[in-house]
């Protein structure tokens, strides 16, 4: 058992504790407040003059299958050879040692999605894990299935219409090519438990969409590409989350309507191609006017994720209130995860997975200290 003793406890549970105590004991959140009685025993860390938050959530990452310091051979991202993969799981791809990984963790994030890349069309299946150093992924499994990706705009255009000259071509063959699998999806469900069924992993896991086990996460920066998600998504009643979002300001009435969900970001990079045209830091500043219910990602390796708390800081600077900053990358997106009652927050039987952070957590002078995932407590040097 430990106590952590004598900090500023932000629980995201809509209180701050000044020196408060986080007892912790088998993994798990056991109290958290002010005058705490300590049980004989228990490891006792004073932490006087430090901040503690829960572990930070980065929602849409490629930790671990686009491995950083390698060249090809730690590309495992996307499935090239056809367009449409929904069998494809990154599960089989993350690699437990990618360096990218680690710094996460001592950079205070304990907890992430890992999405496939956005070349195809359907690319395959999203994993949660938790980054605290395990010899397997399945040490650090949390969700083995977060979602399906799914991609619109340029990028799948360009995979197929441009470098290998095949279907999509244009913006209308990627949409046709997701109505068609998930359509697929939909007869095959229609025939199990036939004499002879013949299973198939990849429309299984659209199954799992169509029965509103998995969402459909879909990559979309344009405006237009972000209505065209929603409209396979009302056509076909599931859910969606919407990834990136850089246009989703401009239809943030829409969003707010459905109750549909986006993960920002990632906010600190260039306008590198055409469809990031109208990117503005100020985005989730709009979404959280707007009232549509967002998180924010690094999209690492095109940001990396270890800086997760400076990004959020940054969206304070256009805008966003401080405390809504905090919440995008903690209790928000466990909450759009499916995960809030396990993470994301400082409760009484929530996963023991925090930071103790040496200044407010969103500054650039903040650094972790102590990281702790699962009750495992490291401290960093």
């Amino acid at each position: 058992m430990i106590a952590l003793t004598g900090g500023k406890i932000i629980t995201m549970c809509g209180k701050s504790l000044e020196r408060g105590t986080v007892l912790v004991r088998g993994g798990k959140i056991r109290d958290v407040g002010k005058n705490i009685d300590i049980p004989p025993g228990c490891r006792v860390i004073d932490i006087t003059g430090r901040i503690v938050t829960p572990g930070l959530i980065d929602a849409h990452t490629h930790l671990g299958v686009e491995n950083e310091g390698l060249g090809w051979e730690g590309r495992d991202v996307n499935e090239r050879s056809e367009p449409v993969t929904p069998g494809m799981h990154t599960l089989d791809a993350i690699n437990p040692a990618d360096i990218g990984l680690m710094e996460a963790y001592r950079g205070g994030v304990t907890t992430v999605m890992i999405a496939p890349g956005s070349a195809n069309p359907i690319g395959g299946q999203c994993v949660i894990i938790k980054t605290a150093p395990k010899p397997t992924v399945e040490q650090m499994l949390v969700e083995r299935y977060a979602g399906l990706k799914i991609a619109f705009g340029e990028n799948p255009k360009r995979s197929y219409g441009i470098e290998h000259k095949k279907m999509p071509v244009t913006r209308m063959a990627t949409a046709a090519l997701i109505r068609e699998t998930l359509w697929k999806a939909h007869h095959y469900m229609a025939k199990q438990g036939e004499k002879d069924f013949p299973y198939n992993p990849g429309l299984e896991a659209v199954a799992r969409v169509l029965r509103k086990e998995m969402p459909l996460r879909a990559h979309a920066h344009r405006a237009d590409d972000i209505i065209t998600a929603v409209r396979i998504a009302r056509e076909f009643d599931v859910d969606i989350i919407i990834e990136h979002g850089t246009e989703a300001y401009l239809v943030a009435d829409v969003l707010a309507a459905e109750e549909i969900p986006v993960i920002v970001g990632p906010t600190l990079s260039t306008r590198s191609k055409p469809e990031l045209r109208d990117k503005t830091m100020e985005s989730p500043a709009l979404l959280f006017c707007q009232g549509v219910a967002f998180a924010m990602m690094s999209d690492h390796p095109v940001t990396p994720s270890c800086f997760l708390a400076v990004y959020a800081g940054l969206a304070i600077r256009y805008g966003l209130p401080a405390n809504q900053a905090l919440k995008m990358i903690t209790c928000d997106a466990a909450k759009i995860l499916g995960l809030h009652n396990r993470i994301g927050s400082l409760a009484p039987g929530m996963d023991a997975d925090l930071v103790v952070w040496s200044d407010e957590p969103l500054l650039l002078t903040a650094r972790p200290e102590m990281v702790m995932v699962d009750g495992n407590l490291e401290i960093i040097e």
